[in-house]
């Protein structure tokens, strides 16, 4: 096996979310959890803050592992902003997972020699 292959590089996205509460953030990645294998996580941490709320809750999945359940449709109390960046096709899978879970809005792609970057809202059905 390659070293590129070992590393994930074209298989791993990086999912940020922001303007979002805690439970939100929690939702949306229990329906990529339940779909992909987590390769790092900084989800969303305990209940009771000592200090200002973080604003962006970030992972990475693997696109290429993991247990591909389906989940119902998930409810969020309000939209949230997620950025998606990793490979092409890595990205374009993991639009679709959101797609099936949650009404999406795309807002922006930036396209790179080996990287995309997705922005998009997502909504409850």
């Amino acid at each position: 096996m390659s070293d590129v292959y070992d590393l994930h590089i074209d298989t791993d996205v990086t999912v940020q979310l922001s303007d979002c509460c805690r439970e939100d953030a929690q939702a949306v990645f229990e329906v990529l959890d339940h779909t992909y294998q987590v390769e790092d996580t900084t989800a969303p941490g305990p209940k009771a803050a000592t200090g200002p709320a973080p604003t962006v809750w970030m992972a990475t999945f693997d696109t290429a592992g993991g247990r591909h359940e389906e989940t119902p449709p998930v409810r969020l109390s309000s939209m949230v902003g997620a950025t998606l960046t990793g490979g092409y096709q890595a990205v374009g899978e993991v639009e679709k997972v959101l797609a099936r879970n949650f009404a999406i809005q795309s807002l922006q792609a930036v396209s790179g020699d080996q990287e995309t970057e997705a922005r998009i809202l997502l909504a409850s059905r």
